[in-house]
């Protein structure tokens, strides 16, 4: 079993607790997600949520890093300096997950080039200015709280889509080939609450504009829904490599690899 000790800071799209719990549970690794009080919609199932302010909540991630042995940092980039400069001996991976570093890989270099392992979330992110060290690291789903509820009626040829991640005309489009019924929801769904949403659905309409499934379209496909993609094409079936051991054992082995190096 695992000894060495993780501090992941922030929690974009709630990645990191899913990250902390499947390793504490996978790995014995004592995991901890810290994040401030921003968090309106429950996305931090495992870890802390701190009420402070910018500042504060910096200094008390600089303090608290010296209890850890890799450090952890989701999207926060400007922190890595910082770290390296308090522990450069410590190692800090940087997990991008979106439009922190969408097209701007060449903009946030004074930050990414000081971490020691970095990472990104979609595969859209790679381009001709991803460092070739960067590393895909697939969003893990958190398969206790996403799955099929049976005793949650499911209305057959229905779809959801939120909006305002959606093009309104293109979603149509496709519910109309489809011959789907389509709801439109506003994205503020309590995170907790959002199995038993997605589960009254038999398809979900991802996201029109970036070519990559988001979070919540991997969320749907566990929960048992059909997804529609950018493209409108249709899948179904949690992908293997979403799964949260399979996602856990690619991260893992790259701790070991800084821990060793």
């Amino acid at each position: 079993m695992y000894s060495f000790k993780v501090l992941h800071i922030w929690n974009t799209a709630g990645v990191a607790s899913v990250l902390a719990k499947f390793t504490d549970r996978l790995f014995g690794v004592r995991s901890v997600v810290h994040r401030k009080a921003f968090d309106p919609y429950g996305l931090t199932t495992y870890g802390e949520l701190w009420d402070c302010g910018a500042k504060e909540f910096v200094l008390r991630c600089l303090l608290l890093a010296r209890r850890f042995d890799i450090i952890h940092i989701h999207s926060l980039d400007k922190l890595v300096p910082l770290l390296k400069l308090l522990y450069p001996k410590k190692p800090i991976v940087l997990h991008y997950h979106g439009s922190d570093i969408r097209n701007k890989w060449s903009l946030r270099l004074k930050y990414w080039s000081k971490a020691d392992a970095i990472l990104y979330t979609t595969p859209d992110l790679l381009n001709q200015d991803t460092p070739t060290r960067a590393v895909y690291l697939p969003n893990p789903v958190d398969t206790d709280l996403f799955r099929k509820l049976p005793e949650i009626h499911r209305e057959p040829r229905s779809a959801l889509a939120f909006q305002k991640l959606v093009d309104k005309d293109r979603v149509e489009r496709y519910a109309q080939e489809l011959g789907l019924s389509v709801v439109f929801l506003e994205p503020r769904i309590p995170h907790l609450m959002m199995p038993e949403t997605l589960n009254k659905y038999e398809y979900y309409i991802d996201q029109t504009q970036i070519p990559s499934l988001s979070k919540t379209a991997l969320e749907a496909l566990a929960c048992g829904l059909k997804v529609v993609r950018w493209d409108g094409a249709v899948l179904q079936g949690l992908p293997e490599e979403h799964k949260p051991n399979n996602v856990l054992n690619k991260l893992v082995a790259i701790y070991e690899y800084l821990l060793n190096s």
